[in-house]
């Protein structure tokens, strides 16, 4: 036999057997951690959409105050001539 042919008796030998058992107590634990999970996740989001409506508010905030599409006034005042 060739290591191919070895090797794939070897992986029907695995999907041919039974499966494994399975501890009474891992979907207690699935749902437990997928629930913490959920609340992170959601805690993240509510916590993301906050901070991002927290900042553009600052952003409009500062655009009224600031007014950066105004030209500055001039520092120096323009010579006199013609006196």
């Amino acid at each position: 036999m060739s290591p191919p042919d070895r090797k794939e008796i070897q992986v029907r030998r695995i999907l041919d057997a039974p499966p494994p058992a399975v501890p009474p107590q891992l979907y207690a634990d699935a749902v437990r951690r997928g629930g913490r999970l959920l609340r992170r996740r959601r805690w993240t989001r509510r916590l993301t959409w906050f901070l991002l409506t927290a900042a553009l508010l600052a952003f409009v905030i500062w655009v009224s105050v600031a007014q950066p599409w105004v030209e500055p006034p001039s520092e120096t005042t323009p010579p006199l001539t013609g006196w």
